[in-house]
């Protein structure tokens, strides 16, 4: 019978220098059967490889801040994803866990005559990728701009910025703490923005890191919750997995940022369209359904498994508020085969999860920015003869519209279509 309540076990960990992998903490615990967790960092492995090659670089904590040569420094980097790396990490373990940990629970002697040994399995992991700028103003512009293009498509709920210093700090002026023991709550030297989209038991984030580095990272919290084997030598297939999540996250992010629609898609889109055997009709943004499809396809799209129909439902009722007597799975089945129709989304494999093309993304993104951001708000504006009282504080977009507006209302009146 277990104890009610569980006792309180000791847990000791244990940091390890090893020359090929760099900073190693094995965690283990106290009390029989010593259940232990070893924790490695990929830029420390990355950084011992590349010190073995003769590489010159940069290290600032876990980040690499210069590299003389970043083509073969990812180079090093992809050996993570080689399938003898799951035999490499398993020597790793051996190596450490027996001699240097368990003998202080159970002797060499002990742990021969039990046969006590361990199985490995892959909990949680971190994909990183990281862009390296010259300037850390440059960067905190770039970022600030494509938090602000896509906040409304992805309909973000996390965007949190911790407050520091509003100076960026600089490697000539920047002292080195000394050692510190005990708990701290330290405050960045200067402002931190994450950008952080979570889906179940997977985060995706974007956050500055160092004076001129942005980070886009991946994280799977718990791999038993998807289907791609958690036992060791999985560990590769693990790797490539969250590489395509992360490459498909930047890919949505960067249609949705830099976002565009030919005349050829205007022209079409409402014309109707064949999927195999079935003639579907075409895309009509003025209709208020077909609206929502679009903006719920968009905060859908760097979902790391794609969506569903259900998913594409609960998203539109979401946004909409709509009852799912007026909104279903099957109405959502028919929107996703027109948008199929037309080359903007396309079905996963044999599966029934879809994807958004980066094509079809650019595309629903300029026309739903075009109609709720441009067209709709400039047609307002040009209706009124004398112009909203002024923002006490306008931004630059703001004095575009009034530009625009201004600009627009000159021309109705040429036209004929003034109000």
């Amino acid at each position: 019978m277990p104890k009610q309540p569980w006792p309180y076990v000791n847990h000791y960990s244990f940091h390890i220098l090893d020359a090929e992998w760099g900073h190693v903490t094995i965690k283990m615990s106290g009390h029989p059967p010593f259940g232990a967790q070893v924790i490695l960092n990929g830029h420390e492995y990355v950084a011992c490889q590349a010190q073995t090659a003769g590489l010159h670089f940069t290290k600032q904590e876990n980040c690499f801040t210069a590299v003389a040569n970043t083509a073969d420094l990812a180079k090093v980097a992809d050996t993570l994803s080689h399938k003898r790396t799951a035999g490499r990490l398993r020597q790793l373990c051996e190596r450490w866990i027996y001699t240097t940990c368990l003998c202080f629970a159970l002797d060499r002697k002990q742990q021969k005559r039990s046969a006590f040994h361990y199985q490995y399995s892959v909990y949680q992991m971190e994909y990183s990728r990281n862009l390296l700028f010259c300037s850390g103003r440059q960067m905190d512009q770039i970022f600030q701009a494509l938090i602000d293009r896509t906040r409304g498509p992805l309909d973000l709920d996390r965007i949190k910025t911790i407050f520091g210093d509003k100076k960026r700090p600089h490697y000539d002026k920047r002292k080195k703490n000394p050692t510190r023991w005990g708990v701290v709550v330290e405050t960045p030297a200067y402002d931190m923005t994450i950008f952080k989209v979570h889906y179940g038991k997977m985060t995706l984030k974007i956050y500055t890191k160092g004076e001129r580095v942005l980070r886009i990272e991946v994280i799977v919290h718990n791999t038993r919750d998807y289907r791609w084997g958690r036992s060791l030598p999985c560990f590769p297939e693990i790797v490539i997995r969250l590489r395509s999540i992360l490459e498909r996250f930047l890919n949505a992010v960067g249609c949705m940022d830099a976002c565009f629609a030919s005349d050829d898609t205007l022209e079409n889109l409402p014309q109707p369209a064949q999927v195999g055997q079935t003639r579907v009709g075409g895309i009509d943004l003025n209709k208020p359904r077909m609206r929502r499809v679009a903006e719920a396809v968009l905060a859908l799209s760097t979902s790391p498994v794609g969506f569903t129909a259900s998913d594409l439902v609960q998203k539109v009722r979401a946004m909409s508020g709509q009852p799912e007597a007026e909104y279903g799975a099957r109405r959502a089945a028919y929107d996703i085969k027109k948008l199929r129709g037309k080359g903007m989304v396309r079905k996963i494999g044999k599966s029934r999860r879809y994807e958004a093309l980066p094509d079809g993304l650019r595309a629903i993104t300029a026309l739903v920015v075009l109609r709720e951001n441009v067209i709709r708000p400039l047609l307002a504006a040009s209706g009124r003869a004398e112009p909203p009282s002024k923002l006490a504080n306008p931004t630059p977009i703001d004095h575009h519209y009034e530009n625009l507006r201004a600009s627009m209302r000159e021309l109705f009146t040429a036209l004929g279509i003034a109000a």
